[in-house]
């Protein structure tokens, strides 16, 4: 087993050495109820029957909980039902802290596999339109049936490249979860289990620098965009938002999530970061046990 690719972040990261214990756990399994379809406290009920037992995960939120001991969520009649959707705690953090709202017109740049869109839509209750735009044909398929096990009425889906999509309309709410490295997504899986590189990573930032700046483009006067990563490497995360910062007239915003997360850096290795940089969040799976994430709020106009 190893972790050493992580040592780079040792400086960054609080307390390092229960960030690589942190790694060493299994993934746990978490659920987002589907209000759209049900209400929380009844499919509660009904998986209790069937002995499984959820137990909620933010004391502020109703529809995100934790399923000890539930391996395989996707053989329950309720998960084909839409009743809910398995989901990583904070991938369901990042629909959380974009504000939308009924009736908004909101662009989900890189859309796939859907969990995110469909909690947008959920939040928005099935109201205002949804354009989720997937690039790659071949996952369509398996967004789509996403889309319709929940029942979301209120997206389409489109089919550019995020980096070029059309400046003909402007939106009030974007979310850009662009292709990163993924190291959030790392966990120790067995007898030898080691990270694997990303083959393209040095191409990565200059891609999340184009998408960036071309969300922010499609925003409305006044709109927000949020820019997520599943990484912890600052070249992917902070540098690529101070990039947006410098090229336009961006504002970070406060992310209003009622949970603890770790400020964004200001500075890394030879390169120093606008200061509002330390209105972004990092999450760590040793504070919050799931996917570490990386989140940006940026208004335009604000």
């Amino acid at each position: 087993m190893t972790i050493d690719h992580f040592n780079a972040y040792h400086e960054i990261i609080p307390d390092f050495s229960d960030f690589q214990e942190s790694l060493k756990e299994p993934f746990p399994v978490h659920l987002r109820v589907n209000g759209l379809k049900i209400e929380p406290a009844l499919l509660l009920d009904m998986l209790r029957e069937k002995g499984v037992h959820l137990k909620k995960t933010l004391a502020w939120n109703d529809s995100l909980f934790l399923a000890s001991g539930l391996n395989t969520p996707g053989n329950l009649p309720e998960y084909v039902l839409g009743y809910f959707h398995p989901q990583a705690l904070t991938s369901c953090l990042v629909p959380l802290a974009l504000p939308v709202k009924r009736g908004d017109f909101v662009l989900d740049m890189c859309a796939s596999p859907g969990g995110k869109t469909t909690h947008l839509a959920q939040l928005m209750n099935n109201t205002g339109l949804i354009i989720a735009n997937e690039l790659y044909p071949s996952r369509h398929i398996p967004l789509g049936h996403t889309l319709n096990r929940l029942g979301i009425l209120n997206t389409v889906l489109t089919a550019y490249p995020a980096q070029e999509f059309p400046l003909k309309a402007n939106f009030d709410r974007i979310l850009a979860d662009v292709p990163c490295s993924g190291e959030g997504r790392f966990r120790v899986t067995g007898e030898g289990s080691r990270y694997r590189e990303n083959p393209k990573r040095e191409r990565l930032p200059q891609l999340q620098k184009k998408i960036i700046t071309r969300g922010f483009d499609l925003l409305k006067n006044e709109g927000e965009l949020i820019y997520a990563t599943c990484t912890y490497a600052p070249e992917e995360n902070e540098s690529v938002v101070n990039h947006l910062l410098k090229n336009r007239d961006a504002t970070l915003l406060p992310i209003h999530l009622d949970l603890h997360f770790e400020p964004g850096l200001t500075a890394w290795k030879k390169e120093t970061y606008d200061r509002q940089l330390q209105q972004t969040a990092r999450l760590y799976p040793h504070r919050i046990n799931s996917v570490g994430f990386f989140m940006a709020r940026i208004g335009k106009g604000i």
